[in-house]
């Protein structure tokens, strides 16, 4: 167990962002993961050095929470969790302010080797020789 903190981004929500009940679309909340994902790959490092190979989403799940609407700001976690296999997994939290948890998602991520278009093995492996910062990733590291 670990005492560091995960990456975290922060995000507005936007009216345009809102379904007909007046609080976020579902969807978006999976594009908020996104939108943090991106950038704790931007910052660990993990974009570059990886040659003909790229992360893949395979499965994503979110569980709400609280609902949230125009104006409110949230962070949004992400901590990745390596394991033994071709995959990994990523959970995140979407945090008011004020600490109430508005949702949790949680994913699973290969990397693919874009010319064969297949997962390839040891994905931390894969990071770790290509300098990702594997301590900005994971807490676990």
């Amino acid at each position: 167990m670990t005492d560091r903190e995960p990456f975290r981004t922060r995000i507005k929500v936007r009216h345009y962002e809102l379904d007909t009940l007046g609080h976020l679309n579902h969807a978006v909340y999976h594009s908020y993961g996104e939108v943090a994902r991106l950038e704790l790959f931007e910052r660990s490092g993990a974009l570059q050095g990886l040659g003909n190979v790229a992360a893949v989403l395979l499965e994503t799940h979110v569980v709400f929470r609280r609902e949230l609407r125009a104006g409110d700001e949230v962070d949004v976690t992400c901590d990745v969790k390596f394991g033994s296999g071709k995959t990994f997994k990523m959970d995140s939290e979407i945090i008011k302010p004020d600490g109430t948890l508005a949702a949790e998602i949680t994913c699973t991520l290969g990397l693919m080797d874009l010319e064969i278009r297949k997962l390839v093995a040891d994905p931390r492996g894969r990071f770790e020789a290509a300098g990702t910062d594997l301590k900005v990733l994971s807490t676990a590291e």
